[in-house]
């Protein structure tokens, strides 16, 4: 048996595109437009890989090609396509004339020999054109080929391991080299535009990739409770959702600074109540953003019976604030089937080290709000403070946002070992730090919980030098991020060894 080669003409990369099966099922023109969006969506990701990429759209399927041999680009393709929306399946593909049916059996053998170990598999064949041997034949003899020369794999007709396809026209066939599984959904644009309200942590990330992934361009509003420091790692998630999932357009991350309004709440709003009111006051300041952006809803990762504010009466009460509809992608989901959404689409490390944030406490909140009750307590509270804020929003091209993360991050210092006369301070919440006390013998440590801090620290001995302290130390770095925003020097964190 001659010596296995790939030909000239299989050094090019080529991949076939499968739609999604909602796009195939739309009529003529919406399939047509559904299309085209996605031929430009994938001209704009991978163009920046390669100026010399072709892609072609032939009406139910796609194809990506670039004459060029380059396994390395390759795979990054293969990355990209995995993470645009509108595709269910991709294969990579190679081309090759053939002289033989024992000349494709050595090329596939080639391709396949790897792929096959400890394996089942089955070969099948459509054939175009005169040949000397049928389409079963040549499943046959392939098959067989394959079968003989890798010890490990073994032929099963139903349910294999992996399947071989092969189309053999005229004089030269097509082999898929490789299957790989989309993320489905519809094209981006192809559905609109919403907000979605994101907090850094598990919910509001994956509820913005569902909406993604649904053809929606996501736009991204933080509502800041924590200061610049708290700002700094939401982006770096928001960040990271555009940069994977929607990178064809460009979007906006808008940031409203909501610790006036936590306040007011604080000190006018009856602690059980806290929550919903608060809920109440984001959907009004997100409408209000959304329209000025021409936005028609917003979105939020709230599921039912998650948190008191989630229950279904609290909802409702929660949603009478505006006329703006509002998306609930996660309403159903338990926690763990969202970790899990979050861990497949790669945020998980950056949620678990989010802070919850949720900016207003109570011991009893309701669960059962009454709105006629809610409105009461609302007349206490000062909408003009509302109203300021959110005409005071940052909106930002998301494109920015990697710089400016990087050069905040920069600045905290990390300490293991305290020098003499530090002071520590102890961010966590108190009931979490009752639970697990931080001692220090040769140190002082006070408790200032990170709710506290904006505020508190300012009261503090400025004659001595403070390490914040907490758990995984995220919460302390970003709040000594928030204190150097402020004109503080004598700031760092402590990490125990």
């Amino acid at each position: 048996m001659r010596a296995l080669f790939l030909p000239a003409a299989l050094l090019m990369i080529e991949f076939i595109i499968k739609l999604h099966p909602e796009i195939s099922i739309k009529s003529k023109s919406v399939r047509k437009r559904q299309t085209m969006l996605l031929e430009q969506n994938l001209k704009t990701i991978l163009l920046q890989l390669h100026p010399e990429v072709v892609v072609r759209n032939l009406f139910d399927h796609l194809t990506v090609t670039l004459d060029l041999a380059d396994e390395a680009l390759a795979t990054r393709m293969a990355e990209h396509l995995q993470c645009i929306p509108g595709i269910v399946q991709f294969a990579r593909m190679q081309s090759a004339a053939f002289s033989s049916l024992h000349d494709i059996f050595e090329q596939v053998l080639a391709v396949y020999q790897s792929q096959l170990q400890g394996k089942t598999f089955v070969v099948r064949v459509k054939r175009q054109g005169d040949h000397e041997f049928t389409s079963t034949e040549a499943e046959r003899y392939i098959g067989g080929g394959l079968n003989q020369h890798i010890a490990s794999a073994s032929v099963r007709l139903q349910q294999p391991d992996l399947k071989v396809q092969l189309e053999i026209r005229k004089d030269k066939f097509i082999m898929v080299r490789q299957m790989y599984q989309g993320m489905g959904g519809f094209p981006l644009p192809s559905q609109g535009d919403v907000l979605s309200l994101i907090s850094g942590g598990f919910d509001s990330a994956v509820a913005s990739y569902l909406m993604i992934r649904k053809g929606l361009r996501t736009h991204f509003l933080f509502f800041n409770l924590g200061g610049a420091a708290h700002e700094t790692g939401v982006r770096q998630m928001a960040f990271y959702l555009w940069q994977k999932y929607s990178l064809s357009h460009k979007v906006k991350f808008v940031s409203v600074d909501f610790a006036p309004v936590v306040t007011e709440i604080l000190e006018k709003i009856d602690s059980g109540l806290m929550g919903v009111v608060l809920k109440r006051m984001m959907m009004r300041a997100a409408a209000t953003v959304a329209e000025s952006l021409n936005i028609k809803a917003v979105v939020t990762g709230e599921s039912i019976g998650q948190v008191a504010s989630q229950t279904i009466v609290n909802l409702n009460v929660i949603d009478r604030v505006t006329e703006m509809l509002i998306l609930r992608p996660l309403v159903y989901q338990d926690k763990q089937e969202i970790i899990d959404i979050a861990r497949a689409i790669g945020v998980e490390d950056i949620a678990k080290t989010m802070p919850e944030y949720c900016g207003v406490i109570s011991k009893s909140p309701t669960v059962n709000a009454v709105l006629s009750a809610v409105n009461a307590a609302e007349a206490q509270f000062d909408f003009d403070l509302l109203q300021q804020v959110s005409a005071a929003a940052k909106v930002l091209d998301i494109r920015t946002v990697e710089y400016q993360a990087s050069q905040q991050i920069s600045t905290v210092q990390t300490e293991a070992v305290l020098p003499t006369g530090a002071v520590v301070l102890d961010v966590r919440a108190p009931d979490e730090a009752e639970r697990a006390p931080l001692q220090l013998d040769s140190h002082q440590v006070e408790l200032l919980p990170f709710y506290k801090i904006a505020n508190g620290f300012a009261a503090l001995d400025q004659s001595l030098h403070y390490y914040l302290y907490c758990d995984r130390g995220v919460m302390s770095r970003l709040q000594a991020l928030l204190l150097k925003e402020q004109g503080f020097t004598n700031v760092s964190v402590y990490q125990k060894p």
